[in-house]
């Protein structure tokens, strides 16, 4: 294991949380996300550990509803965007701290092509499929079950997903396990198998805001991303040329830390593109590996809090809330506004179907897709 090394990035004494003052919480209840939908119960799990930070997850879209962490003080606060009921996920925003698949980001003209079979897909962005379409696994009820590992309390999540649905091909078996680690990580693994060729990008779209959600804006947030390169796009639809550039010294660069805010208006077109970022990094390691390594880091200096990113994936979508309006209401009664929460989406890269120079993403039957990220949180005093 290389490059494991995000507390290193920012200057200050780095401590685990501390387990907060009293007894902590939640404003929602395991009830208030009990539901029969499609014929399947929704629930929610909760996770604890000593170091004070609390997970909260629900089986409907695999979600991550909450983390709960502590402040430089033991003052907590959720750090993640999304709903404090199950009807929220429904009838809003289904990607809030969601699993996406099996492809996940966007597509170009939604098709693919595998072994001179051309597979369409739905086109719900431009003519693009983003995150495999509106309907797919982040809408679905996941069967689930809690578990103990030697990491800490887990809840194992599965999905089958059968073949042709939204277009992909192969009946599809997937498992996401959500583990809250004794120091403070909150680790993911994925697993994938098929019994047809078939892409598959898997992610979480957990939007983070270390202030707590409802909180205001993440442009003070300080980031860093361990990535000199990007994958270039064409226009606003966000579809990668093919292109691998060069983005040290740019208004793109966070291989030095950097606060969101002090370069997200600046003229470069592929920000502008974006309306901000809105782009595949493309991490300093091996594309075609399996190695966990450091992805970013990122830091609140009001509260002290920070979260570090670990993943074995070789980039990480940087996604600054461009499109949040103020039309979702968040857990604590306030809206979503512009930029006030900040994506970190491991993954690999996007439209890479239809790229033969980006790693490849075809699973093919036999073989089994083991992917891990982890978000690990602490305090700098």
């Amino acid at each position: 294991m290389k490059k494991l090394i995000g507390s290193l990035f920012i200057a200050g004494a780095i401590v685990s949380c501390s387990a907060p003052k009293k007894e902590f919480t939640p404003s929602y209840s395991k009830a208030d996300f009990e539901k029969e939908v499609n014929g399947k119960q929704t629930t929610l799990f909760t996770l604890k550990n000593e170091g004070g930070i609390i997970v909260t997850l629900t089986n409907y879209g695999a979600k991550i509803v909450s983390v709960f962490a502590p402040d430089k003080n033991g003052a907590m606060e959720d750090v993640t965007l999304g709903f404090n009921s199950i009807d929220g996920y429904i009838n809003g925003d289904a990607g809030q701290g969601a699993v996406v698949g099996p492809y996940a980001n966007r597509i170009a003209n939604a098709q693919f092509v595998i072994d001179s079979i051309t597979y369409q897909l739905p086109q719900n962005n431009h003519q693009a499929c983003l995150h495999s379409g509106p309907e797919s696994f982040y809408r679905q009820v996941w069967d689930a079950k809690e578990v103990q590992s030697a990491d800490g309390p887990a809840v194992e999540m599965t999905l089958v997903s059968p073949d042709g649905e939204w277009g992909f091909p192969g009946n599809k078996n997937v498992k996401v396990t959500y583990t809250l680690t004794k120091d403070n990580g909150l680790k993911i693994d994925y697993e994938a198998t098929t019994d047809k060729s078939c892409y598959f990008n898997l992610t979480n779209h957990v939007y983070f805001n270390l202030k707590g959600e409802g909180m205001g804006d993440i442009l003070d947030h300080i980031l860093v991303v361990d990535a000199n390169s990007s994958t270039a796009v064409g226009d606003s639809t966000l579809i990668p040329t093919g292109e691998i550039v060069d983005i040290r010294g740019t208004a793109m660069d966070f291989t030095t830390p950097q606060t969101i805010g002090s370069r997200i208006e600046d003229p470069m077109p592929q920000l502008r593109m974006g309306g901000g970022y809105d782009h595949n990094y493309i991490l300093n390691k091996d594309q075609n590996g399996n190695e966990m390594t450091f992805c970013a880091s990122l830091y609140e200096p009001v509260s002290g809090r920070y979260m570090e990113c670990f993943t074995t994936e070789p980039a990480v979508q940087l996604y600054t809330g461009n499109f949040l309006t103020g039309s979702i209401i968040g857990k604590r009664g306030n809206p979503y506004n512009f930029r006030n929460g900040i994506c970190l989406e491991t993954q690999h890269y996007p439209d890479s179907p239809n790229h033969a120079n980006f790693p490849n993403t075809l699973l093919k039957p036999g073989e089994t897709l083991k992917s891990t990220t982890i978000y690990k949180f602490s305090v700098k005093q």
